[in-house]
């Protein structure tokens, strides 16, 4: 089984993650539980990081890497056993939320591990998926008609997605959900304290990555457009240029560039904004 590589970075609460050109990854940021303990990892083809909103200061803490051979590898906090991949098999994406993992098998169907308090494991039903998002307390899943599923915690809407159509790519913030339609234009749905849902005007995007309050899109010329919220200077990035893919963590935005390169604005108490010298980061099939 071939998987073809997509996620090549990403960005959790406190930490940074990027796929090398052969398979191996490196890490920057907080590694209080091991969650950058990654060096010994290879054959590669995706990552996730888990993360979690501002007020929050556990449980955030875990990295997920997707094999060349559908198995997959965690390392981090575990207390909601949100790391016990090791029996997964058969797995072509996979993605970290708050406490919890998930996992899209070739045949379409979604395993999960962790936390699972407000039903955002509760996918074994969810069938034809290509794609899943992890939130904070609730996963999206995409299904091959374009059409998304939810499961999880619904307080401000963002789990109502079921009426998107012609979606291409899902992502899931703290309590905010963003869609991809293949005209190039997004949606969102969920808490909009922040603006981070005032997306309806973008147009000829690529690829989408919700943080906690803050949403990030990638144009078709390699800009970059930001919306929501800004106090550590994330969404500042309409200079940025050449970029293949975004990723947004709880505070900060990473963009990887067309030459392997990566770069990195907001909020780096932990050092996860630190990627100025990571130079043979693999670039992603869209």
């Amino acid at each position: 089984m071939k998987v073809r590589p997509k996620d090549t970075i990403a960005a959790g609460h406190r930490h940074t993650v990027g796929l090398r050109l052969d398979g191996r990854v490196t890490a920057v940021g907080d590694n209080t539980y091991g969650q950058c303990d990654i060096s010994e990892w290879s054959n590669m083809v995706a990552v996730a990081a888990g993360n979690v909103h501002m007020a929050a200061n556990t449980g955030n803490a875990h990295t997920v890497g997707l094999r060349s051979d559908g198995t997959v590898a965690a390392v981090g906090w575990n207390k909601h056993e949100q790391c016990e991949v090791s029996g997964w098999s058969d797995i072509v994406a996979v993605a970290a939320g708050w406490r919890f993992t998930v996992g899209v098998r070739s045949d379409g169907t979604v395993v999960a591990a962790g936390r699972n308090n407000e039903g955002q494991c509760e996918i074994s039903s969810w069938r034809d998926m290509v794609a899943v998002a992890a939130g904070d307390w609730h996963t999206i899943g995409l299904r091959l008609d374009g059409t998304v599923a939810a499961a999880g915690n619904n307080r401000y809407g963002q789990s109502k997605v079921n009426d998107w159509r012609g979606i291409v790519a899902a992502s899931a913030g703290y309590l905010h959900s963003v869609g991809l339609q293949s005209d190039g234009t997004v949606v969102a749905t969920g808490l909009n304290k922040y603006e981070q849902c005032e997306v309806s005007g973008w147009h000829g995007i690529i690829a989408i990555a919700a943080g906690s309050n803050h949403t990030i899109g990638l144009k078709s010329d390699g800009t970059v457009v930001a919306a929501g919220w800004n106090a550590y200077g994330q969404c500042e990035v309409t200079t940025w240029s050449d970029i293949v893919a975004v990723a947004a963590g709880c505070a900060y935005t990473v963009g990887l560039q067309s030459d392997g390169t990566v770069i990195a604005v907001g909020d780096n108490d932990y050092g996860q904004c630190d990627v100025s010298n990571w130079s043979d980061i693999m670039l992603p099939e869209l």
